[in-house]
């Protein structure tokens, strides 16, 4: 006999960081760019402190008494972006020791030391979605991934509710159906009069993992 369960959206929302030192890392959160939702101080010495990356629906907490991990054991943190080379620039202007951009040479070698032979530097060939790097640890020593993503594969996104996430990620987008739509033109031969409605079906296409319009 089969029962009928409704279905539950289970959403990640946040993520326990372990550090040392609450106000450190209140500090260098903060000097990140990402937006500062609480700090709550406790009378029995627990301490939760909350911060949200720029475009992202997970946050992330630290402080005090709230895990047993040890500071700096977190590592392979992804932080999605959608142009590798602007976010580690703008990391690294506001002070952040970021790594060059890499590809990884051997699968999972994003996941290894700095250094290690797998990493070949510079962005995958021709900025392949999913194969460019970037990495930098918090001051415990978190280890974080930038991955730049400008296609998701097929499944990922439903066609129906695609979103940008930021005016950023919508003008990257932008730039990417234009240079696309400029070799469309090329094949065609003449001018696309509905250009408009071929940036529309090409960004919701990249979005969704679906087959790119030519």
């Amino acid at each position: 006999m089969s029962t009928s369960v409704a279905k539950v959206d289970f959403r990640i929302e946040v993520v326990v960081i372990p550090v040392s030192d609450a106000d450190r890392a209140k500090e260098f959160y903060g000097r990140l760019g990402w937006r500062l939702d609480a700090d709550f101080k406790f009378d029995n010495g627990f301490r939760v402190v909350q911060f949200t990356p720029p475009g992202s629906a997970c946050s992330i907490q630290f402080g005090a008494n709230i895990t047993s991990a040890g500071p700096g054991s977190a590592q392979g943190l992804y932080l999605v972006v959608s142009d590798i080379g602007a976010a580690r620039a703008e990391l690294v202007a506001r002070g952040i020791e970021v790594s060059d951009v890499f590809h990884a040479g051997t699968p999972g070698a994003q996941f290894q030391p700095g250094g290690t032979p797998g990493r070949v530097n510079g962005p995958a060939s021709n900025h392949a979605t999913y194969g460019s790097f970037a990495t930098f640890s918090d001051p415990d020593g978190n280890g974080w991934l930038l991955q730049e993503i400008t296609r998701r594969l097929p499944g990922r996104i439903d066609l129906a509710t695609t979103t940008f996430a930021s005016a950023r990620d919508l003008a990257s987008a932008l730039r990417r159906a234009e240079a696309a739509h400029g070799e469309h033109e090329k094949r065609t031969g003449q001018r696309d009069v509905n250009w408009s409605d071929w940036y529309a079906a090409y960004m919701v296409a990249e979005e969704a993992g679906t087959e790119l319009p030519t």
